[in-house]
């Protein structure tokens, strides 16, 4: 009979999920009943767990093992019926949110901090899922955190570690635990979206390729799709041993942290394609040789070419991006004669509106893209969907982005991050900008003049719900945009993240430098934040 421990705690400050769960340094989550305490608060917050089916799993960044075993225990102590998880405690983000719907779960729990860096010194995050397979809604993770704010115990199982390197069924006390092969029901799903012939047909062509899996998560995913089943030359995955400190790198798949793939890809004798994923496999950065693809240029490529893919072959019943986003989907949304939403930062809003129905694909700027198949974004699918339409195109990255942009222009975009920035600094920024914003419009940057200028807010259609001070946006004439929002994904300090857009209709002006083409956008910027006296910073640490 396994006993049950119920443990006198007192509630820790500061446990308030995120947009996408709590993140913390990994030592804050190490400290005396910190997950503990998290976790008791997440089964108190969803109404218990008693005779609950669970989904667990996490992207095998440092502690990711011994916090999978103290959320076994501790759901074997409310009474859950059954934790499905996976091998050495390891699920992608997205294959995480597949097996909760696949397997009718009530919901799991995802151990990562995303894109943050790993290690003993580096961040550790937990995430509640909802039975949808998405990111729990506002109103679940506000029922969370006013549980942790009153937490006086919590239950756990004595137990030994189970063992969770060999896929097998066992139980602890009452509890059953699944333990499945992390890759196979995801691998499943990939085949019954994508023409896997016609990819592979692509790679026997000759058409070579480079997957940059930043020794995080989605490294046996991409190792068992692209290599195993589509026929990629071995080693076409690089990096593919997901390690606790992601190798000492930083799992962000973007230029600046993705650079021997940048490189290779930017050379002359470069492959035809490259992509990279993040820490927990929902991120994607795609480029081709000598060509880099925004993610909302991205975004709005598979819009555009979707009923080539299986999946998605009777068309899109709407589209809908992240505010911050670059407004390219929503001029190919206007083309195809569908809905576009524009909704908050944070995957959990797309979710009402992909359960509705009235949305098919979706994505963020920050290197996410998914759509209906799950209720996460998705990294290796994004790259699936593009070798898929590559290999019914036949032609390279360049050429589609050229004929992408002569059907429906181009919109410059680029995002700087000031990371790490003094709080009061950041909040300083953005409240000297919400000042103006009633009278921004009318006035002139250069060429540029301010059309209208507010603070984002965004009625779900769905629920009815509202979600206020969501970012500034300074809207120009002719399409072109500034918005500023600080990040709820870092750990220390304040992030403050400038989006610049520009939208350019003239063929000859297709191919200039980003940078080059935001200028009058970038100058405009600074004159309106004073980003560089405010927070002593005069460039930003990463452009994206």
């Amino acid at each position: 009979m396994t006993s049950i421990r119920t443990i006198p705690t007192e509630p820790i400050e500061g446990q308030k999920p995120g947009t996408s769960g709590l993140r913390k340094k990994t030592e804050v989550f190490q400290t005396h009943h910190y997950l503990e305490n998290f976790i008791q608060s997440i089964w108190n917050g969803i109404g218990g767990v008693e005779g609950k089916t669970l989904v667990l799993g996490g992207d095998g960044r440092h502690f990711n093992s011994q916090a999978a075993q103290v959320v076994l225990r501790m759901a074997a102590a409310s009474g859950a019926k059954k934790v499905i998880v996976g091998k050495r405690a390891l699920l992608s983000t997205p294959a995480a949110s597949n097996l909760i719907r696949k397997r009718g779960a009530d919901g799991g729990i995802i151990l990562s901090a995303s894109h943050n860096p790993g290690g003993p010194k580096g961040d550790f995050g937990v995430k509640f899922n909802a039975a949808n397979g998405g990111p729990a809604a506002e109103g679940i993770t506000g029922k969370i955190f006013d549980a942790t704010k009153e937490i006086a115990e919590f239950h756990i199982a004595e137990s030994q570690d189970i063992g969770l390197r060999m896929t097998d069924t066992v139980m602890l006390g009452e509890m059953e635990i699944e333990i499945v092969d992390p890759v196979d029901d995801y691998a499943e799903l990939m085949a019954e979206l994508f023409d896997f012939d016609a990819i592979r047909a692509l790679f026997k062509s000759g058409f070579r390729m480079r997957f940059d899996a930043m020794h995080a998560v989605t490294g046996p995913y991409a190792t068992r799709v692209l290599e195993e089943t589509l026929g990629a030359s071995p080693g076409t995955v690089f990096n593919a041993i997901p390690l606790p400190d992601f190798g000492e790198g930083h799992p962000d798949p973007n230029p600046t942290w993705a650079k021997q793939l940048w490189d290779e890809m930017m050379s002359d004798s470069g492959p035809d394609f490259g992509a990279a994923s993040d820490g927990d496999g929902d991120r994607n950065m795609v480029v081709g040789r000598h060509c880099y693809v925004s993610p909302s240029d991205s975004l709005a490529v598979l819009a555009a070419n979707a009923t080539l893919v299986p999946g998605y072959k009777d068309g899109l019943k709407g589209v809908a991006r992240s505010m911050p986003t670059s407004q390219a989907v929503d001029r190919v949304a206007e083309k195809l004669g569908i809905d576009c939403y524009e909704t908050p930062t944070g995957w959990k809003f797309f979710g009402n509106l992909l359960d509705a129905g009235r949305a098919t694909l979706c994505g963020e700027e920050s290197f996410g893209t998914g759509s209906d198949h799950v209720r996460e974004k998705d990294g290796l699918w994004a790259v699936l969907f593009w070798l898929n339409i590559l290999a019914v195109k036949k032609c390279s990255v360049a050429e589609l982005m050229e004929s992408h942009w002569a059907a429906y222009g181009r919109n410059y975009y680029s995002r700087h991050d000031y990371e790490a920035v003094d709080s009061d600094a950041a909040a300083g920024v953005m409240e000297h900008v919400r000042s103006q914003l009633t009278t921004l419009p009318g006035t002139s940057f250069g060429s540029l003049t301010v059309a209208a200028a507010d603070e984002f807010a965004y009625d779900d259609p769905v629920d009815g719900s509202r979600a206020e001070g969501q970012g500034l946006r300074v809207l120009f004439e002719g399409g072109g945009r500034l918005v500023l929002r600080l990040s709820g994904t870092g750990t220390e300090g304040a992030t403050l993240r400038v989006y610049l857009e520009k939208v350019e209709t003239d063929p000859a002006a297709f191919g200039l430098d980003p940078q080059e083409a935001l200028a009058e956008v970038i100058a405009a910027a600074e004159t309106i934040a004073e980003i560089t006296s405010r927070t002593g910073r005069d460039a930003p640490d990463v452009i994206t």
